[in-house]
Order: structure tokens, then sequence, then C-alpha cells
């Protein structure tokens, strides 16, 4: 009792430093992990899964993934575009992945148990040198 009284400032010490380093595994478990391009490739041609790209139409427009399906954000819920075998992989992307992030989330509460975020967004895809569409 005498060794945990005398050195609480380690004990401290060493309880931040072990909070810190658990910090990014919690933090990913509850958003989902996110997948590199590559990882993402992986799963659209191996695994059947979709990529959902969840930009606004205008964005969308500008540049997205190719062969990805444009479903905003705000119209995730219950579109038509959406796969009806929920077991598939889904790929979600955005210009920075944080609109992509909530998106996982909201899909995972309807059933969508992979649902996963392209890390980095549709930088990470045109970093990794894949083809990238524009529409009219």
């Amino acid at each position: 009792m005498n060794f945990l009284i005398e050195n609480w400032v380690l004990i401290l010490a060493a309880a931040v430093s072990g909070g810190m380093l658990l910090w990014p595994m919690l933090v990913s478990g509850s958003q989902g992990a996110a997948v590199s391009a590559a990882q993402a490739v992986h799963l659209i041609n191996r695994e059947k899964g979709v990529l959902i790209d969840v930009s606004e139409p205008e964005e969308f427009a500008k540049g997205h993934a190719a062969g990805a399906r444009n479903i905003p954000f705000g119209q995730i819920e219950g579109h038509k575009s959406l796969p009806s075998n929920k077991a598939l992989p889904l790929v979600l992307v955005c210009p920075t992945g944080a609109r992509a992030g909530r998106a996982a989330g909201t899909l995972r509460k309807l059933g969508y148990d992979k649902a996963q975020v392209l890390g980095g967004g549709l930088k990470a895809w045109r970093d990794a040198n894949l083809p990238v569409e524009k529409t009219a």
C-alpha cells in the first residue's frame, strides 16, 4: 500500500499513457475502421463490395471514384440505390471522409454491418492513382 501512496505520480503517468495508446482503437471501433484505397479495391473486386459516394450531387459531378454510386448523406436512410443484401461490404467515400464516417454509422444502425469508410476520402483514392470520373 505504501508503494501506491509513494508512487502515485508514476501510476497516474502509466494510466494516462495507457489511455492514450488505447484511444485510437476505441475511437475507430465506434466509427468502424477505415480502409485504405487498396483494401477498398480488394473489397470491391473480391467480395462484391459496393462503393458509395455520400457527397452532394454537385461535388459528385466534379469528380468521384470510378464506379461509385452517389447517395447524398442527407438521403442515405432508405435510399433506393442501397443494395438489398445487407451482408455486402459497403465502402463509403466523400471528399474528406467526415461525412462518410457519419454515413457508415447510420448504415450500421440500419443493418449494414460491413459499412466501412475509405480512410482519407477521395484524396486517398486519387493518391493511390485509382480512376476518378467526372459527370456532366
